[in-house]
């Protein structure tokens, strides 16, 4: 895996990866960005959030439970010296769809959590990630 980072402008910088997507990383103002874009850390939740939503709609999917739409909602604290690191994380699921039994969910986000998303074992390694869930017709 490989991605190559252009400065556009002060601390503001385009990401091309591998799979030939861009996506433009930003920073405040205060800190020579433009404001116009997620920032690093944000970007670590974005990929936290979105790598275990993938296992866990793929292991549901295997399961043949049906889910209409998924939310994920993520909210962490940092560390207070450099390299401020993640210290804490909540990650919310709200599931919608109908006949979407409790032990499907909850066994779901297990697997996702300990065993395949990548993001969560590297995020792990300095920060508690705890997790709650909503199921709604």
């Amino acid at each position: 895996m490989k991605t190559t980072l252009k400065q556009i402008r002060g601390t503001t910088f385009a990401a091309l990866a591998d799979s030939g997507h861009w996506t433009v990383l930003d920073t405040s103002a205060k800190d020579d960005g433009a404001e116009g874009a997620t920032g690093p850390m944000e970007m670590v939740l974005n990929a936290l959030g979105s790598c275990s939503g993938i296992d866990i709609l793929l292991i549901l999917k295997k399961m043949r439970v049906q889910i209409d739409d998924l939310q994920i909602n993520l909210a962490a604290d940092r560390a207070e010296e450099h390299p401020k690191v993640l210290r804490k994380v909540h990650i919310e699921y709200v599931f919608s769809g109908e006949s979407i039994k409790e032990k499907d969910v909850e066994r779901a986000i297990q697997l996702s959590l300990a065993t395949y998303c990548s993001v969560a074992g590297m995020v792990r390694e300095t920060a508690e990630i705890t997790t709650s869930y909503e199921i709604s017709a």
